[in-house]
């Protein structure tokens, strides 16, 4: 498996480490309610170095990752970052990317269970581009610090004030001396910032972090908790919302599709999709009765008849109920509606409820 450069400070506090796509990372280090509430109420600090980071630069950067990305990349400002998918020629989601523009390159970050794939991906579509990626996934560290403390923990660390950048943007400071790229993103539904720094640095920048962090509450937080926080906020997750046999529109992710922007791989079939017929599921929310959690691949009833599966469930630390996401046919997906979760042969009773179930600073349920 491969390490993070913070491999041993973790492992120096007692974090219990698991293989993630290929990667030994933490899971949590005390318990995952408690490094969810820090998080919600104060501050967690993530080692999120296991993402891949691919760097392009050349004439044709932006028009290779055009042709690559759903998102308009054209339309980019210098600093702004999208939200972005990459889709196979039939419309299948191969994995949801963040791509920022930067004076003189960009940068994509991309799933660590994907990063293989799509480095192949790119290669095999950049013929005919004069541009140039690089993989620096283990050159550089990447660390999310995400809270409502997080303005307040960083500013004090950075040469420039964090605090005036908005959301969705990154830009290039330097954090505790450090050469770093800050920005205001994040997985987990709560404000915070995603720091960049060289491997050589990255125990000092996050140690230096992990210190100023300690007055306001700050906890080290693991893949545990980073899985209930984004569930909460329903954020997809890439192996569980969508794959190569989800489309974006069934996923709810159309948002990320610009069809007459640019001639992106995929687009004829999404645009042909986009023109037939509504998708024949899609994608809910659930609330349960009771305390058991709903995992992937549990079948959902109605009316006593099978009509689809849960993706991803938990029991919510934040609304302190058991939730879910799922598929169901557009009939049955109207919030209110009665499902049946089967949970090991037990059918649980169940509401389809909107999308998030939590907003920050308000409970959507």
């Amino acid at each position: 498996m491969f390490q993070t450069a913070l491999h041993d400070w973790h492992v120096a506090r007692g974090a219990r480490m698991v293989d993630f796509a290929g990667w030994e990372m933490p899971v949590q280090y005390t318990s995952i309610v408690e490094e969810h509430h820090a998080v919600r109420r104060a501050a967690g600090l993530f080692d999120i170095a296991h993402m891949g980071r691919l760097v392009f630069t050349g004439p044709d950067a932006c028009r290779l990752l055009d042709r690559l990305l759903t998102n308009d990349v054209t339309q980019l400002d210098v600093g702004q970052i999208r939200y972005s998918l990459v889709c196979d020629e039939q419309g299948g989601i191969l994995d949801d990317v963040l791509v920022y523009r930067f004076t003189g390159h960009y940068l994509l970050v991309v799933n660590a269970s994907n990063r293989e794939k799509i480095v192949a991906w790119i290669e095999q579509h950049s013929a005919g581009f004069d541009a140039h990626v690089a993989d620096l996934t283990r050159e550089r560290c990447m660390l999310a610090l995400q809270g409502p403390k997080a303005v307040e923990i960083l500013n004090p660390l950075a040469d420039a004030d964090v605090s005036v950048l908005k959301y969705y943007h990154g830009t290039e400071m330097s954090v505790c001396g450090v050469a770093a790229t800050v920005s205001r993103t994040g997985y987990t539904g709560e404000d915070g910032f995603e720091v960049i720094v060289p491997v050589a640095n990255a125990v000092a920048v996050w140690e230096a972090v992990f210190a100023a962090g300690q007055s306001f509450g700050l906890l080290p937080a693991g893949l545990g908790c980073r899985d209930t926080l984004r569930l909460e906020a329903a954020m997809p997750l890439y192996g569980h919302e969508m794959d190569e046999s989800v489309d974006p529109f069934t996923a709810g992710l159309g948002f990320a599709v610009k069809l007459q922007a640019g001639d992106f791989i995929g687009r004829d079939a999404l645009l042909a999709k986009k023109k037939a017929a509504p998708p024949v599921r899609k994608r809910v929310g659930l609330e349960l009765e009771g305390k058991r959690i709903a995992r992937e691949g549990a079948e959902l009833y109605v009316g006593g008849q099978r009509v689809g599966t849960v993706t991803s469930g938990t029991f919510s630390p934040t609304l302190e109920r058991s939730l879910a996401m799922g598929y169901l046919p557009p009939e049955c997906s109207e919030p209110g509606t009665a499902v049946e979760v089967d949970i090991r042969g037990k059918r649980t009773p169940a509401r389809v409820v909107p999308l998030p179930f939590y907003r920050r600073g308000e409970s959507r349920l």
